[in-house]
């Protein structure tokens, strides 16, 4: 321990780091390596279908984060003279579509904060309240202002529930079956855009339509809310707040086969990283736990990787789609642009399915290495494709007497197996970062990793119209293909394996580098041990 501390020394490593450090040695010593596995030997007995339907309800307000970021695609091509009586310009359409990511980047930081003092289930209560008011004050709308503020509110329960959800489920969630059930969070966003497509198309030739697409968000938020009262508090935040009682009935809930000694094992196992957990955060600020992320390497490496690959998948030019795929292809001359993104968003939703069904038996950084330079192929061939598209770049509309051809046919199939890699990839996988960090700093790791996407969110809503006319749609599209390729390479690099770990086992790795080839021998080693 000496020799580490003065090489830490030498290394000009802060107290805070060699604290964690002497503390990790610490447990190792209390716990031998087979110890913490005899520990954990619950997670080997049958999972219960209750931690699937908890999940699936926790997952309701992913469906609330889709269903609302996707309803303004159809609304803005059916919203007309509504408001103050004028026809929205591209810069208001790009002010009410980014103004709920800008906010979600806010409602993110506003679950972060309220995480671990009130516990996982509270902020999503609050989200639902969020999604009510705001699809209230937009299915009224009779201005831009208002409509704005309307978007304005739903982005904070955007942003709560994207925080928050992922990391719940995370936390009640068996090792071997998270990336499932994280992944039917990503199913219900997904969802939730399909069917917000479907809603749009449903009420396009309804007088005032657009209203009751967007009134429509707050019946699923009413549900959630119902809903949540059945679900359990995650056990890992019973155990912090020592409720260790309640804790052992979650567990028992969701290995409902595990003796009792296996429940025993378990709490006792979690217990130790919670200890940990609080001997580190004790008397110490927000910001003294923020800091956390950024001083010590383990973190700090873990953040790299997580909000890395997060800020890829929306810089990729899919919310481009999401946002403005009706608006896109009516551009490129198809008159009935909502049913063409309707095939969008169901290839969206189809291959979200495959992920969840592959991702904890292939892994998640094998998926990405296959899917990214998929993506990167396909906006390539269609940034060529646009090239001989006549678009007028002063109105974004196409020439006239343009029909739809060849060419507009290709783009619609490169747009379809872009998305196809997209959402069995990175869409899906950036989501479950959340399960790089300790317990610690788990909240405001998740708060930065859901900041990072609604950042580059808006960066995407706010400037794909603009970037369009001033870049040419294929230098636009050439954009997101070099994104893809550069994240492609960052992702071999820095994105470990940590399919089937538990969440107390993968904090380790990030010790080790960025741990991919700390993880890659782990796997090995548990696949010669199965």
């Amino acid at each position: 321990m000496a020799s580490q501390e003065a090489a830490n020394a030498k290394r000009g490593v802060s107290d805070t780091s060699e604290h964690v450090e002497v503390a990790e040695g610490m447990l190792k010593n209390m716990l031998p390596e087979t110890d913490l596995e005899a520990l954990d030997s619950i997670e080997h007995t049958p999972t219960s279908k209750f931690t699937w339907l908890v999940s699936l309800t926790a997952a309701l307000g992913g469906f609330l984060f889709g269903y609302d970021t996707g309803i303004i695609a159809a609304v803005l091509v059916y919203i007309g003279s509504s408001l103050d009586h004028e026809t929205l310009t591209s810069s208001q359409k790009e002010l009410i579509t980014s103004i709920t990511s800008g906010a979600a980047f806010f409602g993110a930081i506003l679950a972060g904060l309220t995480a671990d003092r009130f516990g996982r289930k509270p902020p999503i209560y609050l989200g639902c309240l969020l999604f009510v008011i705001g699809a209230a004050l937009q299915a009224t709308s009779f201005t831009i202002a208002q409509m704005t503020v309307g978007r304005l509110v739903v982005g904070f329960g955007v942003g709560s529930a994207a925080m928050i959800v992922p990391m719940y489920i995370a936390e009640i969630s068996p090792a071997r079956y998270r990336g499932r059930m994280i992944g039917l969070d990503n199913s219900s966003i997904t969802g939730g855009q399909l069917i917000s497509y479907g809603i749009g198309a449903a009420f396009s030739s309804v007088d005032g339509g657009w209203r009751y697409m967007v009134g429509c968000g707050a019946l699923p938020a009413i549900l959630l809310a119902g809903l949540l009262t059945l679900c359990p508090e995650s056990p890992r935040q019973l155990i912090y707040k020592n409720r260790r009682d309640e804790a052992a009935r979650v567990i028992r809930s969701i290995f409902p086969q595990a003796t009792d000694v296996q429940v025993e094992q378990k709490i006792q196992h979690i217990t130790f990283f919670v200890d940990e957990a609080k001997t580190l955060n004790e008397g110490r600020t927000l910001w003294w736990n923020l800091k956390q992320l950024y001083i010590i390497p383990a973190n700090f490496r873990a953040l790299i990787a997580a909000c890395g690959l997060m800020a890829i998948s929306q810089l990729s030019g899919f919310n481009s789609l999401m946002y403005y795929s009706p608006t896109l292809f009516a551009l490129v001359g198809f008159t009935s642009s909502v049913a063409v993104s309707t095939v969008i968003a169901g290839t969206n939703f189809v291959f979200t399915i495959v992920n969840l069904l592959v991702i904890d038996r292939i892994g998640r950084r094998r998926i990405l290495l296959i899917t990214m330079p998929i993506m990167a192929f396909f906006l390539v061939v269609a940034s060529i494709i646009f090239h001989w598209i006549p678009i007028n770049l002063a109105t974004m509309d196409l020439e006239p007497d343009t029909t739809v051809g060849a060419t507009e046919i290709v783009v619609l199939i490169c747009m379809i197996l872009f998305v196809a890699a997209y959402s069995s990839g990175c869409g899906n996988t950036a989501w479950l970062s959340s399960e790089f960090f300790p317990m610690e700093v788990r909240a405001m790791s998740t708060m930065m990793l859901t900041m990072t996407c609604w950042g580059s969110n808006v960066i995407v809503s706010s400037t794909f119209l603009t970037q369009m006319q001033n870049t040419t749609p294929s230098g636009a599209f050439g954009f997101y293909a070099a994104i893809c390729f550069f994240g492609w390479i960052g992702i071999y690099f820095c994105y470990p394996e940590v399919k089937g770990m538990t969440l107390e086992d993968i904090t380790e790795i990030f010790h080790h580098g960025f741990g991919v080839k700390q993880a890659r021998e782990i796997q090995k080693a548990r696949k010669y041990h199965n």
